[in-house]
């Protein structure tokens, strides 16, 4: 069947000026965790701990160990050059993984699917690629959520645009939802962003040369969270809207033997990148049920150390805070909505030569838990969960 496929592929790149490179990698990850979590994929893209759910008996039922192995992570993708467009250099990419949707498994997923015009100083994209708010700054870390809920993760359709001068780069993107969704009324959905008919708008500035890349960026969003509501059994036609703005920050400085980067986000609203955060109900029409709304914010940092070339150790450190609501609000939509503070910290181990690389890796992770207060979305009356994670990976990239 995979012949098949690629037979269309093969017969294109034959072509004059056209040229095609195919990659990819087989993935095993080993995990263990020490309690129930908030995670995707059945554990391989983990999340924070669970808050404690007591039975009858005053046990908590989230305190169970779990743990499983998977290869759902193993991918393959192809980059094509093309002829030139007028000045342009043409080039497209696509690349598939098996972690499939929802809660179907080793199904055939989209990964990224783009094509791209670079006339040298400047180049558009077109398609499905990296979220501008994930960048060319992440962590390089064993666990699949590539620092998740600190760093922003998902993967959009998007018009991107860059401009280089020197050592500057300008990014400015529109940027839509497909895998990646935001929560609101109805849980994850793609209607808030589709009814909007307003892209989340991005634009960024990086300052990038032999070693070091440091660099700023502004987010958008704007979601209708409803366009009806039902008040005493009678529907009316509502007009909602919630925008909120994000701030980033990051650096990254790479050699042949280091590689530091860290990342800070104010975010606000930013459920469709993996994160933390939502927004509250801040007033409510009695006659027709029409809301307004209040985005919640938080802020979220990662440091992220890596040393060495054949024998790799590695940390990861991050922290998450609640920061409210500019308003008093009723009730809350988004992810992690009950919780104050999140602390991350990981250490691991790999050993790399051409094409393999085995790592074993240590997380401890603890949530704050708590009541929401009213007066302004904090997060009150706090304790605290922890998870001890291990996670033993073997990845072959071709």
């Amino acid at each position: 069947m995979l012949s098949l496929m690629l037979l269309p592929i093969g017969s294109f790149a034959q072509q004059k000026d056209f040229s095609y490179k195919f990659y990819g990698q087989v993935r095993t990850d080993l995990f263990y965790n020490s309690r129930a979590n908030e995670e995707t994929v059945d554990g391989l893209f983990y999340m924070y701990p669970k808050d404690k759910v007591y039975d009858e008996n005053g046990k908590d039922l989230n305190a169970t160990a779990n743990g499983s192995f998977y290869t759902l992570y193993t991918r393959l993708g192809v980059d094509v050059q093309g002829p030139k467009l007028g000045n342009a250099k043409t080039s497209a990419k696509v690349e598939f993984d098996f972690r499939g949707t929802g809660t179907s498994f080793s199904v055939v997923r989209l990964r990224h699917a783009y094509l791209n015009l670079d006339w040298g100083k400047s180049a558009v994209l077109l398609g499905q690629t990296w979220h501008p708010l994930y960048g060319d700054v992440s962590p390089q870390i064993l666990n699949l959520n590539m620092g998740a809920p600190f760093q922003p993760f998902s993967r959009a359709p998007q018009i991107r645009y860059r401009y280089k001068t020197g050592d500057i780069q300008i990014t400015g993107a529109a940027v839509w939802q497909s895998q990646y969704l935001s929560q609101g009324p109805d849980g994850k959905s793609q209607s808030y962003i589709k009814n909007s008919c307003v892209p989340e708008i991005y634009v960024g500035l990086d300052y990038k040369d032999a070693n070091w890349l440091v660099g700023a960026g502004i987010e958008m969003v704007s979601l209708k969270p409803r366009t009806q509501a039902t008040v005493d059994g009678k529907t009316y036609k509502v007009d909602e809207r919630v925008t909120s703005l994000s701030y980033e920050v990051h650096m990254k400085y790479t050699s042949p033997r280091w590689y530091v980067a860290a990342k800070s986000v104010l975010g606000s609203n930013l459920t469709q990148t993996s994160m933390l955060g939502g927004y509250g109900v801040k007033a409510t029409d009695s006659r027709t049920g029409e809301q307004e709304y209040s985005p919640n914010r938080n802020s979220s940092s990662w440091l992220n150390i890596v040393y060495g070339k054949k024998w790799k150790p590695a940390v990861f450190f991050g922290y998450m805070k609640n920061l409210g609501t500019s308003d008093a609000v009723t009730k809350m939509y988004g992810t992690g909505t009950n919780v104050d503070q999140l602390v991350s910290a990981t250490a691991e181990l790999t050993y790399n030569v051409p094409h393999w690389k085995f790592g074993v890796e240590y997380n401890f992770s603890s949530a704050w838990y708590g009541s929401l207060n009213q007066s302004n979305g904090k997060i009150i009356d706090t304790h605290s969960v922890s998870n001890n994670r291990l996670v033993a990976t073997a990845l072959f990239t071709f």
